[in-house]
């Protein structure tokens, strides 16, 4: 068999993609795990607890900054024109939530319990965080989506990163004083997953726009959240009330649809 210059450049290419890949996400998971291992350390509420977190949380776009160069901060630039991509980016969770909420009046007569507070205080807040999302997303889409892509597929992509961005996370369900401390990691992982799917499907239909991805980002977690009903402290249950459960089997009907209409635009 004859192997051309084009053979060995494309295993080449595959290699190095592969390699980026596994450094970008053996530093990342080791860089912020270490760090929040510290902050666990540290008494909550303290200046250095805080210094120490930090670090942990941006850890993506520094390993991806480093591995990578500034471009994927070029992508923070991009503005898409459509306003249908702003809808989307800020209102899909809310969509989720509310459709839960609905199925679960329909069947139990009852409305979830939503957590306190005003919603212009949350709008406030998912404005205010989405500059901060760059810390997670010029890693997770800017770096590693594209890479992954081009190895296994768009779905597959998305669906695998997803999971590994779930991993991530684990630790602070063990830490105390953290926002998951305590609650359903099987939940938040799949949860977090679809939720990948979608933030995928934003940024290829965006041209690759991180400034869309981190608003959705920064609307996700800052959509009020409902209180849960059935909260045990166990991080391995899967007794997560059944609204919560509602709101997850949602995203990943929404993330199906997308992985099918994503499919038939690539063929």
């Amino acid at each position: 068999m004859v192997v051309t210059t084009s053979d060995r450049s494309s295993r080449l290419s595959r290699w190095q993609c592969r390699s980026s890949l596994l450094k970008f996400f053996g530093l990342t998971f080791a860089l912020s795990w270490a760090l929040w291992s510290l902050a666990a350390l540290v008494p909550v509420g303290t200046p250095l607890r805080t210094a120490l977190f930090l670090p942990g949380t941006f850890a993506p776009a520094i390993v991806a900054l480093w591995l990578g160069g500034r471009s994927p901060l070029d992508r923070i630039l991009i503005w898409p024109r459509q306003a249908r991509w702003y809808v989307f980016a800020i209102f899909y969770m809310a969509a989720v939530k509310l459709t839960a909420a609905v199925v679960l009046r329909l069947a139990t007569g009852t409305w979830p319990a939503i957590e306190p507070g005003q919603w212009f205080v949350f709008v406030a807040s998912m404005l205010v965080a989405t500059p901060f999302q760059a810390g997670e997303e010029i890693g997770w889409r800017g770096f590693a989506l594209p890479r992954l892509t081009e190895r296994i597929g768009f779905g597959a992509a998305a669906v695998v990163l997803g999971v590994i961005w779930a991993a991530w996370h684990l630790p602070l369900f063990f830490i105390a004083g953290t926002d998951t401390t305590g609650q359903s990691f099987p939940l938040f992982l799949v949860s977090v997953t679809a939720i990948s799917v979608a933030l995928a499907w934003l940024y290829t239909r965006t041209g690759g726009s991180l400034l869309l991805v981190m608003l959705m980002h920064a609307a996700a977690n800052n959509t009020p959240h409902f209180v849960p009903l059935n909260a045990t402290g166990n991080v391995w249950a899967l007794n997560a009330s059944l609204v919560q459960w509602l709101s997850a089997f949602f995203l990943w009907i929404g993330a199906g649809y997308l992985l099918v209409r994503m499919r038939k635009i690539a063929t």
